[in-house]
């Protein structure tokens, strides 16, 4: 076949992929929501996971904390695999790894192979992942349609980790293995999908495929996460430990960045970062979601351990979360063509900022209704940030990086909610440990295990009962909400100095 006969084959092919992106949408959003929920789900199987197989305390981390260490530093890595050999074949190779990983993790013997699944779940997501961005930006030629398609992904990233824990709730009641066995028959319904629909990426093959370069990226950022993880947590290393692997994941990025100035055709185009929307983008994702995940776990903590909720009546509380979030994301395609990139974004950010403000004056008394509005608040204005900060990332990378940019943004999302989680996490314990006075009745030792957690706490409370074990869980619970409002007033803050960031870097367009 000559080139003048394949060029009209060429193009008939991407017609029909145009006439069939939202259908292609709706399976790359599926997939997405599958690699979400399994980042949470097993916030509420714990319990059951713990009784079937009897993890240490450390296992027990790994087994909830691998997927996302494993995801995070693999994305760019992926990311540009999928810019240079197809992300049709990466999503599929994808699936069946990650439908394997499922299976290996439903019928794991022990702690230590639950572990090993979970990273390559993590191995299957990181393939995906990138690919779903850069493939709605090559079927969504038109920019308002592909605001839309953007829209509709990012409440599904944001929504998926947010109902996590309500899936886990239900499928706990049957077996604890059914929160990783439910993805095999959804995965043999999209793999045959993702078959027929994707198209077929135009590959990059002429340019060289660095593997040192893979090699401090994936590293950097692994060393980079584990760091934060250990700092909020200490699970693991001393304080002075985990300080050391950040800064040498530090010194691993500053080297890639190094190393991509320098060659002749660099692993992941860093050149990116010097267009200022780009960037803008990126810093807009990793805090918007910092702010929605790390919020989001404290507000759940909130939600069991000081109003009394059980964890499936405090996902259930938390749905307007979810609902707003998938509103604020199909909203915002709309608003965004109307108001530009910089009301948007800034607009969103300060409208969650807006939000948590509420929550300062509340103590350790039920306020369902507000509770409810600032829920909606926080969805909706994360979503129209993010949805953005999306397109201002898409838009601002050439078709040919459009990989290298997914991965990026993704790797934003994974930071964002690892920072979230790890700062957050740890302002609140900061504050909580010496915000909780000894309480008479309660012995030193006592109050020592009750000043690591309010779960703690009430543990310890429960076992001494009485008059003293009510009294210790009172002054623990108002410990709490004043770290929460401490949080609070730091999430405040950050947002708002965002918002004012966004509004003066990014243009009217």
């Amino acid at each position: 076949m000559t080139v003048t006969q394949a060029a009209p084959l060429v193009r008939t092919a991407d017609r029909e992929h145009q006439d069939r992106r939202w259908s292609i949408l709706v399976l790359l959003c599926l997939a997405l929501l599958l690699i979400t929920v399994d980042a949470t789900v097993l916030h509420i199987a714990v319990p059951a996971l713990t009784a079937a197989l009897e993890p240490s305390a450390v296992q027990l981390l790994w087994i909830i904390d691998i997927y996302s260490l494993v995801v995070a530093p693999l994305l760019i890595m992926f990311g540009t695999l999928g810019d240079r050999y197809g992300r049709k074949r990466l999503v599929l190779w994808g699936f069946v790894l990650f439908g394997v990983a499922s299976t290996a993790a439903a019928c794991a013997p022990t702690p230590l192979t639950l572990i090993l699944a979970r990273a390559l779940l993590g191995v299957g997501g990181a393939m995906i992942m990138p690919a779903t961005l850069s493939l709605i930006r090559q079927v969504f030629t038109d920019r308002r349609e592909r605001a839309i398609a953007l829209g509709v992904w990012s409440a599904v990233a944001a929504a998926g980790a947010a109902i996590g824990p309500l899936v886990g709730g239900v499928l706990v009641g049957f077996w604890w293995g059914a929160v990783f066995l439910i993805n095999v028959p959804i995965l043999l319904v999209l793999l045959p999908a993702a078959r027929r629909l994707l198209p077929e990426s135009r590959g990059r093959r002429d340019r060289p495929w660095d593997a040192v370069s893979a090699a401090l990226s994936v590293f950097g950022i692994l060393a980079l996460a584990f760091g934060l993880k250990e700092a909020g947590s200490g699970s693991l290393l001393p304080l002075w430990a985990s300080v050391l692997v950040f800064a040498g994941g530090l010194g691993l990025l500053v080297a890639f960045v190094r190393r991509q100035t320098r060659l002749p055709a660099p692993f992941l185009e860093i050149g990116l970062f010097r267009r200022r929307e780009f960037t803008t983008g990126v810093a807009g994702v990793l805090l918007g979601v910092f702010a929605l995940v790390g919020l989001q776990l404290m507000l759940a903590q909130y939600l069991q351990l000081v109003l009394g909720d059980s964890p499936v009546r405090a996902a259930l509380r938390m749905l307007p979360l979810v609902i707003s979030a998938v509103s604020g994301g199909l909203a915002a395609a709309h608003i965004l063509p109307r108001v530009g990139m910089r009301a948007t974004m800034s607009g969103g950010l300060a409208l969650v900022a807006l939000a948590l403000t509420p929550t300062l004056t509340w103590g350790v008394e039920g306020h369902p209704v507000m509770l409810a509005v600032c829920f909606v608040g926080i969805g909706f204005g994360v979503q129209v940030a993010l949805l953005a900060a999306s397109d201002t990332i898409m838009a601002s990378a050439p078709e040919a990086q459009a990989g290298g940019a997914a991965a990026i943004e993704e790797t934003a999302y994974e930071l964002g909610a690892g920072l979230g989680v790890a700062v957050l996490g740890t302002i609140t314990t900061i504050v909580y440990a010496p915000g909780l006075p000894a309480v008479p009745g309660v012995s030193a030792g006592g109050m020592d295990q009750a000043r690591q957690s309010l779960a703690s706490a009430a543990h310890v409370a429960d076992q001494i009962g009485g008059n003293a074990g009510g009294a210790l869980l009172d002054a623990a619970r108002w410990a709490f909400v004043n770290a929460l409002h401490t949080t609070v007033v730091v999430s405040v803050v950050l947002l708002s100095l965002t918002a004012v960031a966004v509004a003066m870097l990014l243009s009217r367009d």
